[in-house]
């Protein structure tokens, strides 16, 4: 393997849910303590199974893996470690500010921004902890820092007084307002991260065209922020023996081949290691030893569990067959990348047009080419693209142009830096999103990649829009704030788009949780690709089907109470036909 070649002390393994990562990791550590290496692997993952892949408990202290000569393993859990984080910050000013402001920073504490660098918190201290350091010769982090984690913690006016001064002023700073103890810690560990010759960066995908279009738009990012030293990992590659197995199979088979040719231009330069599908579930160490050994061994069904027999489940038909009856409305797709929103918006937003009802289908997505998916024009469709960039952009000089007026030279520079911070694209595109809002109450209004719960917060606590207009129109007056059509389930019905996998699953589940804390309740579920729905006599193909049971189960029995479950697709969705069909499956 590439990317196990002389190796550095730290090595990052960083991709999006269920590609692989902590599988991959597992048996990066084993191969190295095998050779004599003392390694500690840090898993930051929120769904870690590390415990499970090794067979024995770990949690959050370094713990010796039983089987594994030379290897111990730390479970780091975000959560916890977030909210640790949130109490070292708002409990010193409890009782010294008003209650208001303090709900407020408690509020710009709740997101993924400060789950992210509560993480990065408490790894940092093992990237600069010297007597660890001489404790092992590989520390492995399953989960890397974000570009936007490092993004945020570079900009420096997060060290000054600014914060202190203007608890409810910001929206990405608030964050780091009890950094300024940790400032000469995060240097430090920035500069490990930089470092080619202490730090690899492994980034992990699928062989899907959107993943590894995603996996690109990593590799920039970190890469901007000064962490190049990159390798690629492209995982799961069905073996080309398991195509003949039936058409499913060799479709499958095909696509994969056909993205790898088409691979990124950005990505096609680093050093690339391939993974083929493994014919048994990743946990034990016998299982992982021969993950990182290249085969493509044909393995015959009989040594396969089938997929448990599922009840039958609603299909996507069923949801559209429901939305229709209210003739227009906003839907919302919501979800991590990769699991296939652009194509299940399109694919909605096809079948309510076909039933003759006005639809206007958008996307903020800037990977998503709904020209190209939809490939044609139909009647009663509009189709249109909120640019993030454009949107950003005009949000930046409207604030510069109105809250910056009055600002001396410093607080400009301050405003300025805010709005260089990663969070003000998200409240740029709901901006641009709100303007789309309005139409819903004539029309269908599809629409795919929202932002998230936690945005929808900061814009409603910190910005006064919705109380300023309350106020104007008084108790007697009547009024819509996006806000408000957004937690109207009669006007507004948010899906949840996830795939039948334990990672997936549960981010989907996370953003379940953000939606309703600001008061936004999911109408329904779609769970996507799903090889369980999906006929095969693939003998790994169905063994992916039996790992899907319980993930779908999960879905139904405790986080939704309506759901549709789409099958993996012989033929990619693309084209209004093809669109059309993946609704009206039943």
């Amino acid at each position: 393997m590439k990317f196990l070649q002389h190796p550095p002390v730290f090595l990052f393994f960083t991709g999006k849910g269920g590609v692989g990562k902590t599988s991959i990791s597992c048996a990066s550590a084993i191969t190295l303590a095998d050779a004599g290496k003392r390694v500690l692997l840090v898993s930051t993952d929120p769904a870690s199974n590390v415990g499970q892949v090794f067979n024995q408990p770990i949690g959050n202290q370094i713990t010796a893996i039983a089987t594994v000569p030379g290897l111990s393993a730390l479970e780091i859990d975000p959560q916890a470690a977030a909210q640790l984080y949130r109490s070292r910050i708002v409990d010193p000013v409890k009782g010294l500010l008003p209650e208001a402001v303090v709900r407020s920073i408690e509020e710009q504490l709740s997101g993924a921004c400060t789950t992210e660098i509560a993480a990065f918190d408490e790894f940092t201290g093992l990237l600069t902890d010297t007597a660890l350091l001489n404790d092992f010769d590989h520390v492995i982090f399953d989960t890397a820092p974000t570009g936007h984690t490092i993004r945020l913690l570079q900009l420096p006016g997060a060290w000054s007084s600014f914060i202190d001064s203007n608890p409810e002023g910001s929206s990405c700073l608030g964050p780091l307002a009890g950094l300024e103890k940790q400032r000469d810690r995060y240097a430090q560990a920035l500069q490990a991260l930089s470092d080619a010759a202490r730090t690899r960066l492994i980034l992990v995908a699928r062989a899907q065209k959107s993943t590894l279009a995603e996996v690109a738009r990593t590799h920039h990012e970190l890469a901007q922020v000064g962490l190049r030293n990159q390798f690629l990992v492209i995982n799961g590659i069905l073996p080309e023996a398991e195509a003949q197995a039936d058409k499913l199979a060799r479709a499958l088979y095909l696509r994969e081949q056909r993205a790898l040719s088409e691979l990124p231009a950005v990505l096609t330069a680093l050093p690339r290691d391939d993974l083929m599908l493994q014919p048994v579930n990743m946990v034990g160490t016998d299982a992982l030893r021969q993950l990182l050994v290249k085969s493509e061994a044909h393995h015959s069904a009989s040594t396969h569990p089938r997929a448990e027999a599922l009840p039958r489940l609603p299909a996507l038909s069923s949801l559209v067959e429901e939305i229709a009856t209210d003739e227009h409305g906003l839907v919302m797709l919501m979800g991590k990348g990769g699991v296939g929103k652009t194509t299940l918006a399109a694919s909605i937003a096809v079948k309510l047009a076909e039933k003759g009802l006005d639809v206007h289908l958008t996307t903020s997505d800037p990977a998503a080419h709904l020209e190209n998916t939809l490939h044609g024009q139909l009647q009663n469709l509009t189709v249109s693209r909120i640019d993030p960039l454009a949107e950003t952009e005009r949000y930046r000089q409207h604030v510069l142009s109105t809250k910056g007026k009055d600002l001396d030279a410093q607080g400009k520079a301050l405003l300025e830096e805010d709005l260089r911070s990663p969070c003000t694209e998200e409240i740029a595109v709901f901006q641009a999103f709100s303007r789309v809002i309005r139409e819903a109450g004539k029309r269908f209004v599809v629409m795919d990649t929202a932002p998230t719960g936690h945005t929808l917060l900061l814009l409603d606590a910190t910005g006064a829009y919705h109380r300023e207009v309350a106020k104007r129109m008084g108790e007697k007056g009547h009024y819509l704030t996006p806000m408000m059509q957004l937690q109207d389930e009669k006007r507004t019905k948010v899906l949840l788009v996830t795939l039948p996998e334990t990672t997936p699953v549960l981010e989907a589940a996370n953003l379940q949780e953000d939606l309703r804390r600001a008061g936004i309740e999911p109408w329904a579920w779609v769970i996507n690709n799903s090889l369980v729905a999906a006929a095969t006599s693939s003998p790994l193909l169905q063994l992916r089907a039996s790992h899907e049971v319980e993930q779908i189960k999960k879905v139904r029995d405790s986080l939704s109470s309506r759901l549709a479950l789409v099958p993996l697709q012989e033929e990619e969705p693309i084209g209004i036909a093809r669109l059309s069909h993946l609704a009206g499956e039943v």
